[in-house]
């Protein structure tokens, strides 16, 4: 098993990350399985991973991006929309990750872009956790980013200890 793990590419997938960012979660919101996950963005490691954790755990997971971008077949657990306003409606965890520089052009920014104005079509106590690193005025705009809506930069501290317990399990099991 760790010869497994430790040969992924995180260019192709990056569980630590999503794991941590699920505990992170689920420290934050009681009842993190039955929130509405919703990635802006194309497809990558980060929506790749999002989308392998939506299928293992049972959790509703949207993903929003231009066409072409999908990454599996419509089910409970996996969605993919072109029209970010509708879904935002129903979504309780917004997640991005950085651009790639095609999708770094004015009109992907002015369709995709989280703002605070976007945040506030989102369900009530909703949270916004962009994947670092993270562009202001790119994925995320500045006021959302200044707002109470983004989980912070300590949300990302539980990387290491995810990362740790997965070590442990994987010597000791």
């Amino acid at each position: 098993m760790v010869q497994k793990w430790g040969a992924r590419k995180i260019s192709d997938n990056h569980p630590c990350e999503i794991l941590a960012d699920l505990y992170s979660i689920s420290e934050k919101k009681e009842k993190y399985k039955e929130l509405v996950y919703t990635f802006v963005g194309p497809a990558g490691n980060i929506s790749r991973s999002w989308t392998n954790i939506a299928n293992i755990m049972n959790l509703e997971f949207n993903h929003v991006c231009l066409a072409g971008n999908e990454l599996a077949e419509h089910s409970h657990n996996y969605k993919f929309h072109t029209e970010l306003e509708i879904v935002l409606k129903k979504s309780d965890v917004i997640l991005t990750d950085s651009l790639p520089n095609q999708f770094r052009t004015e009109e992907y920014i002015n369709k995709y872009q989280i703002t605070l104005e976007r945040m506030k079509l989102t369900k009530k106590h909703s949270i916004l956790n962009p994947c670092p690193p993270f562009f202001r005025n790119e994925e995320v705009s500045e006021d959302v980013i200044s707002s109470d809506y983004f989980v912070g930069h300590e949300f990302k501290k539980n990387l290491v200890y995810v990362q740790q317990a997965i070590i442990l399990y994987c010597l000791f099991n």
